[in-house]
């Protein structure tokens, strides 16, 4: 309850020993006090509308951390709670994986070493699905492992290889030359085990690798960037075309994935950086 409602200005500056004026003084200061904003608090809920609202603590800290705001995860996963800071939790993403036993299977020469030295020298890539209005589309990458970069991809309303593995490696190859012997990791879906998409894999003097069968692991980044998209773009959002799927993913993954979004593999660090 507010004290100016009990008592008079008079006895309320007696009490605090203070003039009416002093009084009335203490009373804006502490009135400003009492709405004045945590600047940790502000950086943190800065950072996380940056974030586009995806952020858990732990990137949140390392984003003021390249701010040069130091402060412990544990003190800002604290704040968050309290400021009600909540990002988004995963559903289960559904992968889609269609063999043909009769198809060449390449040899896993990746071996999961997702490290690389040096861009264009690894190259994972995945297909997945998602639903425009109770029809399923489909969303195929290729992810650099040097930087992370989303170098190519393609969304189609059908599974050949044309609309989707051959469809996102053109645009990678246009984005980014593949240097000599690149290794191209994939699962061994026929979009990467049929004829067409081994001859382009061979043309660009790339030597093809694929996953152990039933074993997701040995792709793991290129699941892990499907778990983020789901997560950060796809979950939030009910497409009404495949043009507006297309929008919001673009904006996603060149407005934001590809250019400010901190990769704790990175080192707290974007993929521009």
């Amino acid at each position: 309850m507010d004290s100016r409602q009990e008592f008079s200005v008079e006895k309320m500056s007696e009490v605090f020993g203070v003039s009416r004026s002093g009084f009335y003084k203490w009373l804006k200061n502490h009135q400003l006090a009492e709405h004045q904003v945590d600047p940790l608090d502000a950086a943190i809920s800065s950072s996380f509308d940056r974030s586009r609202r995806t952020y858990g603590s732990p990137r949140v800290a390392l984003d003021l951390k390249q701010q040069g705001i130091l402060t412990s995860k544990s003190s800002v996963a604290r704040r968050m709670r309290r400021l009600k800071l909540i990002a988004r939790k995963p559903k289960r993403w559904t992968r889609t994986t269609l063999v043909n036993e009769d198809n060449p299977v390449a040899p896993n020469l990746l071996n999961r070493d997702f490290a690389a030295n040096r861009p264009a020298t690894k190259w994972v890539s995945d297909i997945s699905y998602f639903s425009i209005k109770g029809s399923w589309h489909y969303l195929t990458i290729i992810l650099d492992l040097a930087d992370r970069a989303i170098v190519g991809w393609a969304i189609s309303d059908d599974m050949s290889a044309q609309a989707t593995s051959v469809a996102a490696l053109e645009r990678a190859i246009a984005k980014r030359k593949p240097a000599e012997n690149l290794i191209f990791h994939s699962d061994r879906g026929v979009q990467y085990t049929c004829d067409e998409m081994r001859q382009h894999i061979a043309a660009i003097g790339a030597v093809q690798s694929m996953s152990r069968k039933g074993n997701c692991w040995d792709n793991a980044v290129a699941e892990s960037f499907f778990k983020t998209i789901k997560e950060e773009c796809i979950d939030r959002h009910e497409f009404t075309s495949k043009a507006h799927a297309w929008s919001i993913i673009f904006d996603y993954i060149e407005g934001w994935y590809n250019t400010n979004r901190i990769h704790t593999t990175l080192k707290g660090l974007t993929v521009r950086q």
